[in-house]
């Protein structure tokens, strides 16, 4: 287990997050570790899944037509802030805000390889043994690093919520794009290649593949 300083000197910086491309950032941040420190717990995991969200003209997007809520303001932050949402009244859904203030991109966390703290994600989930589903799929992911909605507009440079980079690469046949899932209502926007997976890993969602990029 790598220490918690270790993993932040390594934190993203705010620029990773503000690229004027929401797809660029999506497919950058696969292979990168999501980490989250709560109550003196670390528990940290390999980004192996990601959908991009085009902002207001996405119409798979919560900021399409410019739509600003209470639950959207925060997605017209400057890049580097989290957005979380509740699902079904049930999952907790992590994005990371990317652009330029007033510009409402982000990106979902879709799926993690769990690394550090295996034991207590384990606990989260009641279960005694690790299983794929451990950091499979968005609403797995929270669960799995105890992300809640409460840690929405949390900026991604504190210690306790942050995205690190440990220098993994993989060629770039291994990362493919694909359409977004569970996106039907987006009409054509349902198509878009805006989903980036690391080619048949364990806690990729499984879905038909699209492309190389």
């Amino acid at each position: 287990m790598k220490p918690l300083n270790e993993y932040y000197r390594n934190r993203l910086p705010f620029d990773f997050y503000r690229n004027n491309n929401v797809c660029t950032v999506a497919k950058q941040l696969i292979g990168k570790i999501l980490v989250t420190y709560f109550e003196h717990t670390l528990t940290t995991g390999r980004i192996v899944e990601t959908e991009a969200y085009n902002g207001v003209i996405d119409k798979a997007s919560h900021a399409y037509g410019g739509r600003f809520t209470n639950r959207t303001a925060v997605m017209y932050e400057p890049g580097g802030i989290a957005y979380v949402y509740l699902c079904y009244g049930i999952h907790h859904l992590f994005n990371v805000v990317t652009n330029k203030a007033s510009i409402p991109h982000a990106v979902l966390i879709r799926g993690i390889e769990p690394i550090d703290g295996v034991e207590h994600m384990l606990q989260r989930f009641k279960k005694t043994k690790f299983d794929p589903g451990l950091g499979r799929g968005p609403g797995n992911v929270t669960k799995a690093l105890d992300i809640k909605t409460g840690h929405t507009g949390m900026s991604l440079h504190e210690s306790s919520l942050f995205i690190s980079d440990d220098g993994w690469k993989t060629s770039k046949s291994n990362i493919l794009a694909t359409p977004r899932i569970g996106v039907d209502y987006a009409e054509e926007d349902a198509l878009l290649p805006y989903r980036f997976i690391v080619k048949e890993h364990l806690q990729v969602t499984k879905h038909v593949y699209n492309k190389t990029v």
